[in-house]
């Protein structure tokens, strides 16, 4: 059990029955009287945030989370599913649940999983993920009013911004924490 004078950014405690994670957080000790924690909460599931004030001695049970190597199978309307890598079990995320990140996914790509109470939450992408461009406008030499790059429209249907040098059916480097090219990947 934590109590309130354990309460920092980035702490997960379970209120209620979800998981919440501290966002913001401020301590203040009036002239008499308790200690007031003023904490930013974020539910884990719903993102939804609000203030709360608590008092010094309060009890917050920690959040039951867990962390797995998934790796991602399929896509099935907005559910897409992930099977354990040690114990073959599958499970499924929502497309809210993934924010943006489904823009990167592909078939095959083992990801981090956040389970709350083994229910899956959220999920992080490797850091860097290697895509094959589909489709891309070729490349006219000396031409520089366009400026110095160029969409490309990715495998899995995501446009990024590449040089001009880039072409169609060549592998990139994405790095998915910016959703930004890095590099062209030798075959």
């Amino acid at each position: 059990m934590y109590e309130s004078g354990d309460l920092r950014k980035g702490l997960k405690i379970e209120i209620d029955g979800d998981p919440y994670v501290v966002v913001d957080f401020e301590f203040t000790k009036p002239g008499k009287g308790q200690a007031l924690y003023k904490c930013k909460l974020k539910n884990m599931v719903t993102g939804n945030q609000f203030e709360r004030t608590y008092r010094s001695g309060e009890k917050f049970k920690p959040a039951d989370l867990e962390e797995q190597q998934m790796e991602y199978l399929y896509a099935e309307g907005d559910r897409y599913c992930f099977m354990n890598t040690s114990t073959y079990e599958q499970e499924y995320v929502t497309r809210e649940q993934l924010g943006t990140d489904h823009r990167l996914l592909k078939e095959n790509t083992v990801c981090n999983v956040l389970l709350f109470s083994g229910r899956p939450i959220a999920i992080t992408l490797p850091n860097f993920i290697e895509l094959r461009i589909i489709k891309a406008d070729p490349w006219v030499k000396g031409d520089t009013a366009s400026g110095s790059t160029k969409p490309a429209t990715l495998e899995t249907g995501y446009v990024v911004q590449v040089p001009p040098f880039i072409e169609e059916g060549e592998k990139i480097r994405i790095d998915t924490r910016t959703g930004q090219y890095v590099e062209r990947v030798k075959s």
